[in-house]
């Protein structure tokens, strides 16, 4: 049992932290609009929606000092979706605040199981009074909802006394207790929504003493509910014990064919649940006898062949059709997720239990590939084609098992809002962020580790590139300074930009500090991209202080290191007065790919096959003319060579008939020249070890069906390298 509820209580977190940053997407997006425009009742809904379920998701486990400062947050947010209370940029500051405090009290009483500490009681006591000065004086901590306070009861019988009155039935599932909720808990908190006027327990569910179970839930209850909630709110009260138990609620005045339904419905015996109904005041006696009177008729006229409740009510003239009609289709819509708008429903996995699903499917790619090898060695015509069969099944296996860990990186910038409201507000700079690129999907491992470049990237651009709106006001900008993040797909690869309208990097700075630390010797003067590339040197910083923003030199030379431990690259553009661009290359996924294998002298390498462009075999004159100039004319288009044998050291003599392989990266192309072209191969892909990651022109290993080890090429180092090399060509370095 104690498993059970851990595992509840890991889905509060899980679900509170996702509410939270619905909470803070829907305040920023609010606050961009700017003080005096009305409210967008969508985005103030969805804040409000966030702040109440969490709310309501912790009252259910007794977390109150969490229940109690998000019910004052949830009335401040009621009363700007009503119109009482006038949106304001330090409303929404203050706001985001508290949405601060409630993550820290869920880390402290859900997460640690902590009591808030003097200082955490402090800060509440200071939002509070922040929040009751906003609201015109009113005591922000007048309600304080949770164990049902004997206030609150009374509050509750107040507010509630003209309210109208919902019925609920509810038959909890034999599990409910095994997961780790108590039904106690569930009624206490349904008791914060309203006023309970009415409940009947019902045991009719419990078996014979000697089947009896202990630890299993026999427990319905009939109530009725005085509450001004809508039905979404009352709803939420059994977020948490839905799946297994039967709910179900019927609004205030509802028909009499609803109540007739409800009773039919359920498993107890209709006159007891009639007399339940009746003595809630659900119902009057004399209704329930002629309803049920009438449906009994029926059955007997028609045995056999019971007709659908809805139809009989309306031939016997107690409802009209549209009605039935109506309340047909809202029972279907709610039955049927897959009807309310292509709704899709999804099942949270740990990541570990993906991760081992990856792993085993890698060795399937292996196995598939050695048993493909031994078809073929065998010359076996059915083998091989049962073979090639189960090769496509895998293949179609290994994609849908990676695109279960592909996410959109729209999560990732999301959270980036955030950072630029606060750094703006610190550094004293109006900075808009526009997003672009948000549903480009890759590994979720990727995505986990790019948040942290992207956060230094972020923070260099607010800091040193945008400047202040003096100052580019005097530079005909406009105050306000834009930073740009956008992604998209190019090559089998995925780029990551990070933009700015600052004013670009200084040239002149960068050399300067970089003949200070002795990086450039005097009178050199390095290409533009060598002198932008000097910022990722280790301590390289043009700061002239250290804030606590930046200053320090490290920031640049943690990037370029994380990008390349994920087989990235990053590049550099800066134009002065105009900005600059800092652009991310990295792999789609770190586990499987499509390789094309290729052997030189007697080992065999892999080329990702998202890099290559093409094949054409080195054979007479142009055989001649790539040994003789070291790049060939390939329809028009000049093409540096690179030769992997001699690129490795590698000895031996090359064969008579030699092979090319263009392969492409970040717009440049160059071409490999191999001694055999061996065809298409899925690849594992398998990290090097420690004491190779030093090696050059590898990004990692794989395993051949043969059980042999494959290297795996380095594209992006290849091709800096034949680039390089071309330069050493009389006449086409120009």
């Amino acid at each position: 049992m104690n498993l059970d509820l851990e595992l509840a209580r890991q889905t509060f977190l899980t679900e509170s932290r996702d509410l939270l940053v619905a909470f803070e997407d829907g305040l920023l997006a609010l606050e961009a609009a700017g003080d005096g425009v009305p409210v967008d009742a969508e985005q103030i809904n969805a804040v409000f929606r966030a702040a109440h379920t969490i709310k309501g998701s912790a009252g259910l486990f007794g977390y109150d000092a969490i229940v109690a400062f998000t019910h004052v947050v949830e009335n401040a947010l009621d009363r700007v979706r009503a119109g009482t209370l006038a949106w304001t940029r330090p409303l929404g500051g203050l706001l985001l605040d508290c949405r601060d405090h409630i993550d820290a009290l869920v880390a402290c009483t859900a997460e640690r199981g902590e009591t808030p500490d003097a200082a955490m009681r402090s800060r509440d006591a200071e939002l509070l009074a922040a929040l009751q000065q906003i609201l015109g004086g009113q005591p922000a901590a007048a309600a304080v909802p949770a164990g049902v306070a004997a206030a609150e009861v009374e509050r509750c019988a107040g507010d509630c006394a003209s309210a109208d009155t919902w019925h609920i039935s509810i038959r909890f599932g034999t599990n409910v207790l095994q997961n780790g909720m108590d039904p106690l808990t569930v009624l206490r908190y349904l008791g914060t929504l309203g006023r309970i006027v009415h409940v009947t327990t019902l045991l009719d569910a419990l078996p014979e003493p000697a089947a009896f179970d202990a630890e299993h839930c026999y427990l319905g209850c009939e109530i009725d509910l005085a509450s001004s909630e809508d039905r979404e709110t009352i709803a939420g009260a059994f977020e948490f014990v839905r799946a297994d138990s039967v709910v179900h609620i019927l609004p205030p005045h509802s028909r009499l064919a609803e109540y007739v339904e409800l009773i039919r419905s359920l498993p107890e015996d209709d006159a007891r649940l009639g007399e339940i109904l009746v003595a809630g005041g659900a119902l009057t006696a004399e209704e329930l006898d002629v309803a049920l009177g009438r449906q009994a008729a029926a059955d007997l006229q028609a045995p056999g062949a019971h007709r659908p409740l809805g139809e009989l009510l309306v031939d016997q003239g107690l409802v009209a059709p549209a009605v039935v009609e109506t309340a047909l289709d809202k029972q279907q819509r709610a039955r049927d997720p897959r009807s309310s708008g292509g709704e899709q429903r999804q099942l949270r996995i740990r990541a570990d239990k993906l991760d081992e699903l990856i792993n085993r499917v890698g060795e399937l790619v292996i196995a598939s590939a050695a048993t493909a090898l031994l078809a073929r060695r065998n010359k076996d015509p059915e083998l091989h084609e049962a073979t090639a069969a189960l090769g496509a099944l895998v293949e179609a296996i290994r994609d849908s098992a990676l695109n279960l860990r592909t996410v959109p990186i729209g999560e990732t910038f999301a959270r980036f809002r955030r950072v630029v409201h606060d750094l703006s507000r610190e550094l004293g700079k109006d900075i808009e962020l526009e997003l672009s690129g948000e549903d480009t999907e890759l590994d979720k491992s990727v995505v986990e580790r790019i948040a942290d470049p992207l956060t230094h990237l972020v923070r260099n651009s607010l800091d040193h590139g945008i400047e202040p709106a003096e100052v580019r006001i005097a530079h005909g900008k406009p105050a306000r300074g834009t930073l740009r993040l956008d992604a998209r797909h190019d090559s089998g690869s995925i780029v990551i930009e990070v933009s700015d309208d600052g004013g670009g990097l200084n040239r002149e700075r960068i050399l300067e500090r970089a003949r200070e630390r002795g990086l450039v010797r005097a009178g050199e003067t390095p290409g533009d991209a060598e002198t932008l590339k000097l910022i990722f040197e280790p301590g390289f910083s043009t700061a002239p202080a250290v804030t606590s923003l930046s200053g320090r030199g490290v920031g640049m030379d943690v990037v370029r290191r994380a990008i390349e431990a994920l087989r990235g690259s990053i590049e550099l553009e800066s134009e002065p007065g105009h900005g600059t661009t800092v652009r991310i290359r990295l792999p789609l996924t770190l586990a499987i790919i499509d390789g094309f294998l290729v052997g030189v002298d007697g080992a065999t390498y892999v080329v990702p096959l998202d890099n290559v462009v093409e094949c054409v075999e080195l054979a007479g004159a142009t055989a001649r003319e790539a040994e003789r100039n070291g790049y060939l004319n390939l329809r028009g288009r000049v093409l540096p060579l690179l030769r992997l044998r001699a690129h490795f050291g590698l000895a031996g003599e090359p064969p008579r008939r030699e092979n090319l392989v263009v392969v492409s990266y970040a717009g440049l192309q160059v071409g490999l020249v191999v001694d055999r072209l061996l065809g298409e191969f899925q690849t594992v892909i398998k990290p090097l070890g420690r004491l190779f990651t030093q090696v050059r022109g590898f990004s990692g290993a794989t395993i051949l069906g043969s059980g042999a080890v494959a290297l795996i090429l380095d594209v992006p180092g290849l091709i800096a390298a034949g680039q390089q090399a071309a330069r050493s060509v009389p006449g086409l370095a120009a």
